[in-house]
């Protein structure tokens, strides 16, 4: 026994020498793991960071940071998603893709993993809008002055692209929420008879307002819900083709009177939204929910941010809490700047909608060709999609980036939490289904900024790139 030791001691040494540092390593690497980290995802405006992710642990206070506090506890509304309108000129470029282009196009957008978007909201027309090959509503009339009980009803020309592309985006975001909005009522229902403005008979309230019924199931008989629709998109601009021109009025008569009661009489649960125009205008859906007869079946207003100020919508809630608000619509043109687009759609849209009680932020539009096709003859020209699709092949644009940003991070059913206002960094902050919260938070300066974000007793900090927009997760 006395000789055994020193002869072996050396094997002795050598295996506390390995297995020691092993299974210390070992431990530090289990600790790693366990320890909360964060994830982030950043762009910025030069394109050196495009959706660029990474990952790091919760850490300490930077003193030398301004500081961010997400409080979880101050819960304001729920969100329904984001996402874009999926035009008929959309539509028809996507179908037209090949199979396997299409396949990998619509895992990208709708897809929630780690190379993909995660977008959870669109918006359809009700007919045409002007960005559609031809301009045409779902009860056109040859050889008859008008058709009041609707019997040329159909979806056809709809069935050729919106529908099957809708399908397909079902199949793999089966809670996807769609909202649909007319740009027009049949012009045999119109005081011109013309696709371009003009304004809705009073003969035919009864009558539209079963054409919207008739749309709704005619969509459910495709496997496809509406979850709401807009009355009228710009009911306040009769210029382009197709339009309508709908006052505050008679949009509260026709939900008082016709489409609200044809909505129950059919028991139809689509959810009624109001006025779908510029933030110049608060007084309009403000009068018509004054109408305690017509607010009854509505269920919030829709805005776009070509005039006026975002603030208004919170000037509406302040008025009408019970209601929700929408953010419907905002265009990138061909001529736009990626950088500027980027910093002020999300300052202005993404940001400013949300904390202005938005439910949804969508942009306008999903996709257009190389040409800015297709659109109606006098639809717009200049639209630029989210994506430029060229046969099977496409190009991301700036509204891919500006909507892809967040939808990454923020489900539909989250819900927006107070987080600190720093007009240097315009932010917002949401409480996840899953526990997990999101800070997305800009940096339009020119420099890099240091930040530290506290929630609760967690700390991480971070430093934002000049001219980004981050998202941060964790749990």
């Amino acid at each position: 026994m006395n000789g055994f030791f020193p002869k072996y001691f050396h094997f002795f040494l050598l295996a506390v020498w390995l297995v020691i540092p092993a299974c210390y390593d070992k431990g530090v690497k289990d600790e790693n793991v366990n320890k909360p980290t964060v994830t982030s995802w950043t762009t910025t405006k030069d394109k050196s960071s495009l959706l660029t992710k990474k990952s790091f642990s919760l850490g300490t206070q930077d003193q030398t940071g301004v500081s961010i506090v997400v409080d979880t506890s101050l819960a304001m509304q729920t969100i329904d998603g984001f996402g874009y309108t999926l035009t008929g000129g959309s539509a028809c470029l996507i179908m037209d893709m090949e199979p396997a282009a299409r396949t990998a196009l619509l895992n990208e957008i709708f897809g929630c993993l780690d190379d993909q978007l995660c977008i959870s909201y669109l918006r359809v027309s009700i007919g045409s809008s002007d960005l559609n090959k031809t301009v045409f509503s779902y009860c056109d009339l040859t050889g008859v002055d008008e058709d009041p009980e609707l019997v040329n009803f159909s979806l056809s020309l709809d069935t050729v692209d919106v529908i099957p592309v809708l399908r397909e985006i079902l199949d793999r975001r089966p809670d996807l929420k769609i909202m649909a909005s007319p740009w027009s009522a049949p012009v045999w229902m119109k005081t011109n008879r013309n696709s371009i403005g003009g304004s809705l008979q009073k003969k035919y309230f009864t009558t539209y307002a079963k054409y919207f019924a008739r749309y709704i199931k005619a969509m459910a008989a495709h496997g496809i819900k509406i979850d709401a629709i807009t009355v009228q998109n710009e009911p306040l601009h009769g210029g382009n083709n197709p339009s309508m021109v709908m006052t505050s009025t008679d949009q509260a008569t026709f939900i008082q009177d016709h489409l609200g009661p044809e909505f129950k009489a059919q028991n139809i649960s689509t959810k009624i939204i109001i006025y779908d125009h510029n933030c110049d205008h608060p007084e309009y859906p403000m009068q018509i929910l004054a109408d305690s007869e017509a607010s009854k079946y509505i269920d919030g207003t829709a805005f776009h941010l070509y005039a006026g100020d975002i603030n208004v919508l919170s000037e509406v809630h302040a008025n009408y809490p019970d209601k929700k608000l929408y953010f419907t619509e905002q265009w990138t043109g061909a001529n736009s700047d990626f950088g500027a687009d980027l910093m002020w759609h999300i300052r202005h849209v993404m940001i400013g909608s949300i904390r202005n009680w938005s439910s949804i932020a969508l942009e306008w539009n999903l996709a257009n060709d190389p040409s800015f096709q297709l659109h109606t003859p006098g639809g717009c020209t200049q639209c630029l999609g989210a994506l430029t699709i060229d046969g099977s092949n496409y190009l991301r644009n700036v509204s891919y980036y500006i909507v892809g940003q967040i939808s990454k991070g923020v489900p539909a059913g989250s819900v927006r939490v107070h987080s600190t206002w720093l007009e240097s960094m315009p932010n917002v902050s949401f409480l996840r289904p899953d526990g997990k919260k999101v800070l997305f938070v800009l940096n339009d300066s020119q420099g890099p900024r240091k930040i530290n974000v506290l929630q609760g007793t967690k700390v991480f900090n971070a430093i934002l790139p000049p001219g980004s927009i981050t998202t941060f997760l964790w749990n």
